[in-house]
């Protein structure tokens, strides 16, 4: 009897091992088969992203910058765009797009009116006629992301609501502003010169930005928006850098964030036909406290032959434009322009965030401190710059962040506008 019991705890402990030793490798399996899974579609991705380059570019803070022949760019894996004929240049610019391009004496005016392109990367080289730059995306950009569809496109509604907007709401959703705005009319563009500025951002999960917005529609699903200006990340950040960058971007969305849209390239809209600028590359340099001041210029305006919105960089590179297909209430025109910062408040210690907006000095410190957005414009239904009637400024927190409006023969329409978010009046 003593054998057989002992016989049988024998049995019944190798089986318990075998148990245990499947169970193992089956875990192991399923965690190998997970990851491949999700290693088989970052590489999809990937694939879809980066095309075939006639050469590749090196720049100095690690990017690499693919010369892509301008038929070969994402947005032509759009259905609608298969048998697209590419604008290699808009109809029409606005009216009095370079009559103000004044030379000035005045201690206002910006030090450096773009005498190169302000990017890293053609410190090593540049792209040919008849290519695009495209910032190569890396595996390591899309595993930072939440999932592999959410990669280069915005987690939240990001748009400002100057009226109807309760800050508590605003507070919420871990965004917070500060802008000029006109609304109430139909507006076909609009343009401002940006200071340009590192802000320091503390939550890896935070950002920092300065953009203009071009928006149509309600504030709920269905609203239309086009962005474009220069944001800052972390380098642990979930969203598309992995460093703390200034960089030149743009964003669009039909539906207020939810399935369309993205950032720069990254999926099918947007048609570049610059060979000379990379959406998402680095700008450099960038403003000092008390020192040399650099901006640049953004145009986006909407061709009133083929209705397509266009944007140009500078004073005269034309990036390229969003077909009008692609949107509902931006295919006539924009209700609302915004101008200005938005930072991400996570208030992971309970206290306000210590990310700066701007130049992170409050407005009142005025240039080389404070940074700003000058020579406001909009574009009417004339195709015509214009000053814009009825600035508004909106802020949630001023004692965080603040906004200061001012109008000179210079600047023409200008402000303000950041701070350094956590400090003794904004706990």
């Amino acid at each position: 009897m003593g054998v057989a019991h002992l016989s049988r705890q024998k049995v019944a402990r190798g089986f318990l091992v075998c148990l245990c030793l499947w169970g193992f490798f089956s875990l192991s399996y399923a965690a190998r088969s997970g990851l491949s899974k999700q290693k088989f579609e970052v590489k999809k991705h990937l694939n879809r992203l980066n095309k075939p380059a006639v050469k590749s570019i090196q720049s100095p803070d690690g990017d690499i910058i693919d010369c892509v022949p301008i038929t070969k760019q994402p947005a032509f894996d759009h259905p609608f765009l298969k048998d697209h004929k590419i604008q290699m240049k808009p109809n029409y610019h606005p009216e009095g797009l370079f009559d103000d391009n004044k030379v000035s004496s005045s201690s206002t005016k910006s030090k450096d009116k773009e005498p190169h392109i302000p990017q890293l990367w053609h410190r090593y080289g540049k792209c040919e006629e008849g290519t695009i730059p495209m910032r190569r995306t890396k595996e390591d950009d899309v595993l930072r992301a939440s999932s592999v569809k959410r990669y280069g496109k915005k987690k939240h509604r990001t748009v400002p609501l100057p009226k109807s907007a309760e800050p508590d709401l605003i507070n919420q959703s871990g965004h917070q502003h500060a802008i000029a705005y006109v609304e109430g009319d139909k507006y076909y563009g609009a343009k401002a010169t940006i200071n340009v500025w590192e802000p320091k951002i503390q939550q890896q999960n935070e950002f920092s930005l300065s953009q203009i917005w071009l928006l149509g529609g309600s504030f709920g699903q269905d609203l239309n928006s086009i962005e474009a200006g220069w944001q800052v990340h972390t380098q642990v950040s979930p969203d598309l850098y992995g460093d703390n960058n200034t960089r030149l971007f743009t964003y669009w969305t039909s539906d207020a964030y939810q399935a369309t849209g993205c950032y720069n390239l990254l999926c099918s809209g947007f048609i570049q036909i610059n060979s000379d600028i990379a959406m998402g590359a680095s700008i450099s340099p960038v403003s000092g406290y008390r020192n040399s001041q650099y901006d640049i210029s953004i145009l986006i305006w909407k061709d009133p032959k083929e209705g397509h919105w266009w944007m140009q960089f500078g004073n005269g590179y034309v990036l390229g434009y969003w077909p009008s297909f692609l949107f509902s209430y931006l295919t006539e025109s924009a209700s609302m322009i915004e101008w200005g910062g938005e930072v991400v408040n996570s208030q992971a210690d309970g206290h306000h965030t210590s990310t700066q907006m701007g130049s992170g000095r409050f407005p009142e410190e005025g240039f080389s401190k404070a940074s700003y957005f000058r020579n406001i414009q909009v574009v009417d239904s004339s195709n015509n710059l214009k000053a814009p009637k009825g600035l508004g400024t909106f802020t949630e927190q001023s004692n965080c962040y603040d906004v200061q409006p001012g109008n000179n023969d210079d600047w023409g329409h200008f402000f303000y506008y950041g701070g350094p978010g956590k400090n003794e009046n904004c706990p």
